[in-house]
């Protein structure tokens, strides 16, 4: 299975207000997206998952996510 880009929005909380992000992430479908963003805003942020939240996944312009290549 080929592997898409997928753009996350949502936001996470530091210390005192939720702060807003944007985040590209490749993956072969929405659920591991999703997975992606936890261990990356985490590791790089040192947050826990309720820290974290997810409002929006959908597939990055301009991404086919191999529909329509030729082998």
């Amino acid at each position: 299975m080929a592997d898409q880009t997928f753009m996350v929005q949502g936001t996470f909380f530091t210390g005192q207000k939720w702060r807003p992000y944007e985040k590209t992430v490749t993956a072969p479908n929405e659920k591991v997206a999703v997975e992606r963003i936890y261990a990356v805003m985490g590791s790089k942020h040192r947050l826990k998952r309720r820290e974290i939240t997810v409002e929006q996944v959908r597939p990055a312009a301009g991404d086919t996510g191999g529909a329509g290549r030729s082998a």
